[in-house]
């Protein structure tokens, strides 16, 4: 647990959430003359997206597609 003021919560917000990402700290309290009157913590359960695979079934690639790489070749010649 951890108790920080309201300026510091305003200037050291990104540093204050990373310390819950990694959870160096479980819960922050915002205080506001020496009294807490806010407490941050993590939404529990946030599922994590994938991005690898994430157009998987989306479209499908030709069977010739590796063929037409000599066709590309010829027409720029020796400057690919």
């Amino acid at each position: 647990m951890l108790q920080v003021n309201m300026f510091e919560a305003k200037s050291d917000l990104s540093a204050l959430v990373k310390s819950l990402e990694t959870h160096k700290e479980d819960k922050i309290f915002i205080a506001r003359n020496g009294k807490p009157i806010v407490q941050m913590t993590l939404i529990p359960n946030q599922p994590k997206k994938k991005r690898i695979g994430s157009a998987k079934g989306k479209f499908t690639i030709p069977d010739a597609f590796d063929s037409w790489d000599n066709e590309i070749e010829e027409m720029f010649g020796d400057n690919v």
